[in-house]
């Protein structure tokens, strides 16, 4: 097969029975990830002979790291003529380059009224592409396409639990497929409430069993998993500040985040009333494509001219909302005061989460007492019924550093990145524009983080930089972290 992009299974049907006539046209491609920036389409023509283009879309990545691309279409006998036989060819493109497998220059036959053909080359494959089940649902249908003879129908064995039970489900045959080239074999799993479903399949050879278990990791399909943004904004000390909160609010929709944090969110002082119509989070919540619930409080004067504080929005109700100082200062004309909001969040398959927005000071100006009491506030609230406590925020305390290993160490935190990306400590992406930090520490600027109370039972499955020059762009001082989480 071509090196860079391939076809798995092509699709030709019409109906013939009921007028008008139609006819659809479906190709699922794999494609290697060679940039982000892409183009992958089918070239195809009919019984006329014209060559026409048809774009295909990206529907998921592959245990490798591979793409799934799938390109349909479906015509109409009263707008047009039916293609019928179709002649195809798949491309790539990246930059300059066009990457072709086109049958090596022959291109390939797809039948009219053939149905599902699976690439020659292939023994068998998945056609379940997507990873991701919905909400609410409890079965699902798993099909699968075969060329190779088989010695009886291909078994799927499947768990819930991450294999400390497991089932098993027998594939049936479609009648229709039969007799054709490719028989496609479907057996339905039933997860239940689960978050996650794992499987593999087993396909008898002769006396032996051949295995495709997604290249040793295993077939998965989960629930949307829990996505937290935190990021500092900077005290509306940014040049293009609107069209930087317009920037932030698309990635929070793109993203998909489900809670945000923010930092130094600010409104303008007005003899110290505030304004909420120009309250950076408020702004940012409006131009989310569906508002989220916001709860905001602040601790004291900014930059002479705000009122600066801190925010926790969510896509889901937030209970229980609070907010207190954890410094000693409670005086609003004294950057040392700190203040922290937090609130509950109760959602289905991952249960009751505590979540804290939290921007505390300096090493030297307070951050270990202001700490102590943030963990004793968040063992507090800590209970049986309680999945997770998440810290979020600025923290001021570079990675490595005493104030960090104190956290790690005799709090028994931990630092949500770290668990995903060991490199994490040396990084340089994660400089910060912040003179404090300017002259002390030559690559690790890291001062934001998310925090997991040790008693916390998610998993820590992705951790993403956001808000660089390679990110959606910077739009603050601070860059951002999106945290992607799912129950143990």
């Amino acid at each position: 097969m071509a090196e860079f992009i391939h076809w798995l299974t092509v699709e030709n049907t019409s109906h013939r029975k009921k007028l008008p006539n139609w006819q659809s046209l479906s190709f699922v491609l794999q494609v290697a990830n060679l940039a982000y920036d892409k183009q992958v389409d089918v070239v195809w023509a009919g019984a006329d002979g014209i060559w026409q283009t048809l774009a295909a879309e990206y529907l998921s990545t592959t245990a490798d790291g591979a793409e799934i691309w799938q390109a349909q279409l479906r015509l109409d006998a009263a707008e047009q003529v039916l293609p019928g036989d179709v002649q195809f060819a798949v491309r790539l493109r990246v930059a300059d380059q066009a990457y072709w497998d086109n049958g090596g220059g022959n291109n390939y036959l797809s039948i009219q009224h053939s149905g599902l053909r699976l690439n020659p080359a292939l023994a068998w494959q998945c056609l379940h592409y997507q990873q991701r089940l919905a909400d609410g649902q409890q079965s699902l249908e798993l099909k699968l396409a075969v060329n190779q003879s088989l010695s009886g129908p291909p078994v799927v064995y499947w768990t819930k639990d991450n294999w400390q039970h497991s089932h098993h489900s027998r594939c049936r045959l479609h009648k229709s497929t039969a007799t054709a080239s490719t028989k496609i074999w479907s057996a339905r799993l039933k997860p239940g409430t689960a978050f996650r479903v794992q499987y593999a399949i087993a396909y008898p050879c002769g006396t032996e069993l051949r295995w495709d278990n997604n290249a040793g990791r295993d077939y998965q399909l989960s629930r949307k998993p829990l996505q937290v943004l935190i990021l500092n904004l900077h005290c509306y000390q940014e040049q293009g500040q609107q069209e930087k909160f317009s920037q932030i609010a698309k990635a929070i929709d793109e993203l998909e985040a489900d809670i945000v944090c923010l930092q130094e969110v600010a409104e303008p002082w007005q003899d110290g009333r505030g304004d909420w119509p120009a309250n950076a989070a408020n702004i940012i919540n409006q131009q989310l494509k569906q508002p989220f619930y916001l709860h905001y409080d602040w601790a004291h004067r900014g930059f002479d001219q705000y009122r600066e504080g801190v925010a926790i929005l969510s896509r889901q109700a937030l209970l229980n909302p609070a907010s207190g100082y954890v410094s000693d200062s409670t005086d609003v004309y004294n950057i040392h005061s700190r203040k922290v909001v937090t609130a509950s969040l109760k959602l289905a398959y991952f249960g009751l989460i505590q979540v804290f927005s939290a921007h505390l000071s300096w090493w030297e100006d307070g951050f270990q007492q202001q700490f102590q009491r943030l963990a004793g506030w968040a063992d507090s609230v800590y209970d049986p019924q309680t999945s997770a406590v998440l810290l979020c925020g600025d923290f001021n305390i570079t990675a490595g550093s005493q104030a960090y290993w104190q956290v790690i160490n005799d709090y028994q935190y931990r630092d949500a990145y770290l668990l995903v990306h060991e490199r994490g400590l040396s990084d340089p992406v994660f400089r910060v524009n912040d003179s404090h930090w300017q002259h002390d520490f030559s690559e690790d600027y890291r001062i934001d983080y998310i925090f997991c109370h040790p008693r916390s039972r998610l998993r820590v499955t992705a951790a993403r930089t956001v808000f660089t020059s390679a990110d959606y762009g910077r739009v603050s001082d601070h860059c951002g972290y999106l945290m992607t989480f799912e129950p143990e």
